[in-house]
């Protein structure tokens, strides 16, 4: 497998102003001078360092989803139990919202309408989730893995929403999610208030 070729800084800095743009402004185009202005550097850095500013959004969304996906399973390495990294990987995506509200809002904003952005919940979440079903932590037919998915991504969205607007603190959007995600994957209810109530690791720097 090809190695993924790395950002430069000016790369990175253009990726990130173009992150908040989008999840400012709801939108998935861009002006250049408008992306200039907001990574602080000239037109012409903008051009040297993309390929094609018309397809920046879909490499944001690619790799706002392998980014995240690669540090949240490097996050938990130290857990064996699906159920339990499960419960990581939903607190992790609450809390780096709140740190980073713009990473939060670009979630909220295109988590289910972008085909490279679904790849944050095909990663870590379906692996760990068909590995609990398999070894009897969670309770559900196997044709509803799908649907259980969905249950995970649409629960970890609105928490991360609450958080946003202020509704609730991510601390407590996290262990309340993740009690319900948990209990509706067939999880006793009193072992999914103990998981979701564990120390949480930190969000691992790549």
């Amino acid at each position: 497998m090809p190695k993924k070729r790395r950002m430069s800084a000016a790369q990175r800095r253009i990726h990130e102003a173009a992150l908040r743009i989008f999840a400012e402004r709801g939108t998935t185009e861009v002006s250049v001078s408008d992306l200039a202005q907001a990574a602080g550097v000239a037109r012409g850095t903008i051009y040297n360092n993309l390929e094609s500013p018309e397809n920046l959004f879909e490499r944001v969304a690619a790799q706002l989803a392998d980014e995240m996906n690669e540090r949240v399973a490097a996050s938990y390495t130290h857990v064996d139990d699906p159920a339990e990294r499960t419960a990581i990987g939903v607190r992790l995506y609450i809390r780096r919202a709140h740190e980073e509200p713009h990473w939060g809002r670009f979630i909220v904003h295109f988590g289910f309408s972008n085909d490279s952005l679904r790849n944050v919940w095909t990663g870590p979440p379906m692996r760990d989730l068909v590995a609990a079903l398999q070894q009897g932590l969670f309770d559900f037919p196997p044709e509803q893995v799908p649907s259980a998915l969905g249950l995970i991504a649409g629960t970890t969205v609105s928490a991360i929403l609450m958080v946003l607007e202020g509704i609730k603190t991510w601390r407590d959007a996290g262990t309340e999610t993740t009690t319900m995600i948990l209990r509706g994957l067939g999880v006793e209810p009193e072992r999914a208030i103990i998981i979701a109530g564990r120390e949480l690791p930190e969000l691992v720097e790549l």
